[in-house]
């Protein structure tokens, strides 16, 4: 009788691919589920839960996601200051329609990414761009058609 040895994977042994993203109309929570199993590599057959074996991932167009229902008004992201009575809320329209537009998405991201150090250097792998244009044309990502994949994953209006 032969026992099966279980597979882990080297940090030497990792093949990054690079992935493009174009987040035109599609779901943020849809895309963020996607993004984090891409960080993260767990869509390898050789997926390693200590290694980072993840892709790196860059996404376009971040502030024309879309989000269902009424959540572009009604959803809330809240910090606290640090004072007394430091409360403060925004909505996701606000930061879509400010300065950072990606910021909706790197948070929803980093929110399906487990906390601590690995989760950091996965994080680290996530490059999100408000416009069309990035800035890692010389690592010639492959692009990715998240609509295809599933019909629910873009939202048509």
């Amino acid at each position: 009788m032969t026992s099966a040895k279980t597979f882990s994977a080297k940090p030497a042994d990792i093949q990054k691919a690079w992935v493009l993203i174009d987040a035109e109309d599609l779901v943020v929570g849809r895309l963020a589920s996607l993004i984090a199993t891409r960080l993260r590599g767990k869509h390898k057959p050789g997926f390693t839960p200590h290694v980072d074996d993840g892709d790196n991932v860059v996404v376009i167009n971040a502030d024309k996601v879309a989000l269902t229902g009424k959540k572009r008004q009604d959803k809330r992201y809240y910090w606290h200051t640090g004072y007394i009575g430091g409360i403060k809320e925004r909505s996701p329209r606000q930061i879509l329609e400010g300065k950072h537009p990606e910021r909706v998405l790197e948070k929803a991201v980093e929110r399906m990414i487990p906390e601590g150090p690995l989760g950091r250097r996965q994080l680290a792998n996530l490059y999100v761009y408000g416009g069309p244009e990035h800035k890692q044309q010389a690592q010639q990502p492959v692009a990715l058609d998240v609509a295809a994949l599933n019909s629910k994953n873009k939202r048509i209006d």
